[in-house]
């Protein structure tokens, strides 16, 4: 049986696609090429469909959430805050895989941060 060997892309509408790729550039430092693409290093990618109506990522219409993995969040917390962006944290976020951290695009869409434990 073939089988994906990972994700191969992330596409979602936008109202202005260049303004909003920018703000992932500056922002959480997306090494985006002119190519339009993005190498990064292995690691875990998780699957996880959720129950259409949870609340975990917000609003009950947000069809989905990205999260991106992070190698210092207490530096990437510091760092969008420096730049006047919002970011929620909250202990029951953090477990045996990892620290967590919620923030939104300047569209609104939401992201997870995540800082993997030694153990993932």
């Amino acid at each position: 049986m073939q089988r994906i060997t990972g994700i191969g892309g992330i596409f979602f509408r936008s109202d202005n696609p260049k303004e909003l790729t920018d703000w992932y550039v500056t922002h959480l430092g997306l090494d985006m090429k002119d190519d339009g693409f993005w190498s990064q290093p292995a690691g875990l990618t998780v699957f996880a469909p959720f129950k259409r109506d949870t609340d975990y990522f917000g609003r009950l219409d947000q069809q989905w959430m990205i999260n991106f993995r992070v190698a210092d969040m207490d530096a990437m917390i510091a760092q969008l805050e420096g730049a006047g962006i919002e970011v929620e944290t909250r202990a029951d976020w953090d477990s045996e895989i990892g620290r967590f951290a919620r923030l939104h695009d300047p569209e609104g869409n939401p992201i997870e941060l995540w800082e993997p434990s030694q153990n993932c």
